[in-house]
């Protein structure tokens, strides 16, 4: 789609007007809808949106934050939510389903706004538990026993709680783990790109060294692209769904206008309003101390986020941003085969310590690459 910004007029600008005003955040619109213009107040209402909805905050409408605006218009109740194979449903109204099924205690899985397999199969076992039509269609009768009945479960959050069950049950072995590398952009997408040197590269060079330390470790890795391609991130979320990949990992660098940002950050799958990925911010947590503790790099710290990529994966997925190629300091370091190997390493102990669950744990940026292997055939001898 095209991309909106301030100065733009016209009908396009008029829906996005609409929507903000549905929000709250903006008034209503009087006038032509064809002279609605993007101005201050626009930018600003659209920057308040995507700062509540984990989304990046730039003041610009491009496809997510256009996906985004169109899924808030939808409350429950105001349409009939059922599974289409070809085109999901997505909206506010199917996020609000899944947390009141998962609070009734049926299993819709994680709560992301569309509706998939797992959350008509929910719909079903609640609507057959209570002598309702079957169909895994909720319509106005299954929406009034889901407003009339009190919830099984009160906090907590089921769904990510069998996140951690999950890790727990899988054991400290990384043997057998699959895992799924993204580098991000790729082919024509060049992301970040300052002074010849393009973030797609750097991405994949990082994904082919992580690739092989996973590799050695008896890990299944798996590189969500080629080294000219760029999937869109719903394909690289199914990739990573279809081969039930146990974590999904994406790495990126990024730019700024101002030479001055510099530093390293991790995200992972998070509203802003609580809902959050408990994994996922916990392998975030321990992979961007790993990084900070190993390169002295700036710490841009951690934070959630409900991009696309993140949202759609099934398993924990959290994405790092290794550095500014456009701040002198971090890009020189970039360019250093030996601060990626520093890097792809950090990531790999990250993972190991998620998995240990803080037993036979070692201080932060002191765990290393050669301990690794050493702890993993140790354990296999034992076993």
């Amino acid at each position: 789609m095209q991309l909106l910004h301030r100065g733009d007029v016209g009908p396009a600008v008029s829906e996005i007007r609409n929507v903000l005003a549905t929000l709250g955040l903006l008034p209503p619109l009087n006038g032509h809808v064809g002279t609605a213009t993007y101005d201050e107040s626009v930018e600003h209402a659209v920057r308040t949106f995507q700062q509540q909805r984990g989304l990046i905050t730039d003041g610009v409408v491009g496809p997510a934050t256009y996906r985004a605006l169109t899924d808030a218009k939808w409350r429950l109740g105001d349409r009939s939510l059922a599974y289409f194979v070809s085109r999901p449903i997505s909206g506010d109204d199917v996020f609000a389903l899944q947390e009141r099924l998962l609070e009734l205690g049926y299993d819709a899985g994680r709560p992301d706004g569309i509706f998939g397999r797992q959350t008509e199969h929910a719909l079903r076992n609640f609507q057959r538990e209570y002598a309702l039509n079957s169909d895994g269609i909720c319509g106005p009768a299954t929406l009034r026993s889901l407003r009339q009945l009190a919830p099984k479960v009160r906090g907590g959050r089921p769904v990510y709680l069998r996140e951690q069950e999950k890790v727990r049950r899988a054991g400290p072995r990384l043997r057998g783990k699959r895992i799924v590398i993204d580098p991000g952009h790729g082919g024509s997408d060049r992301g970040a790109v300052v002074n010849g040197v393009a973030e797609a590269d750097l991405a994949w060079d990082f994904a082919r060294r992580l690739e092989g330390r996973m590799v050695a470790t008896g890990m299944e890795a798996l590189i969500s692209r080629g080294p000219n391609s760029c999937p869109a991130d719903a394909d690289r979320a199914a990739f990573a769904n279809e081969a039930g990949a146990d974590l999904f990992l994406s790495l990126h660098v990024d730019a700024n206008r101002s030479q001055q940002a510099q530093g390293v950050a991790t995200f992972h799958f998070g509203t802003g309003n609580g809902t959050t990925s408990n994994v996922g911010e916990a392998l975030a947590g321990f992979l961007q101390r790993e990084v900070v503790a190993r390169t002295a790099m700036l710490d841009c710290r951690t934070h959630p986020k409900s991009w696309e990529v993140l949202r759609w994966t099934k398993m924990p997925a959290v994405r790092i941003e290794a550095g500014y190629l456009s701040n002198p300091q971090d890009r020189a370091r970039l360019l250093d085969p030996g601060f990626r190997d520093v890097v792809a390493e950090a990531v790999l102990v990250a993972v190991k310590r998620l998995y240990l669950l803080g037993k036979d744990d070692q201080p932060t940026g002191t765990f290393t690459f050669d301990d690794l292997l050493r702890y993993e055939l140790s354990r296999a001898e034992g076993a």
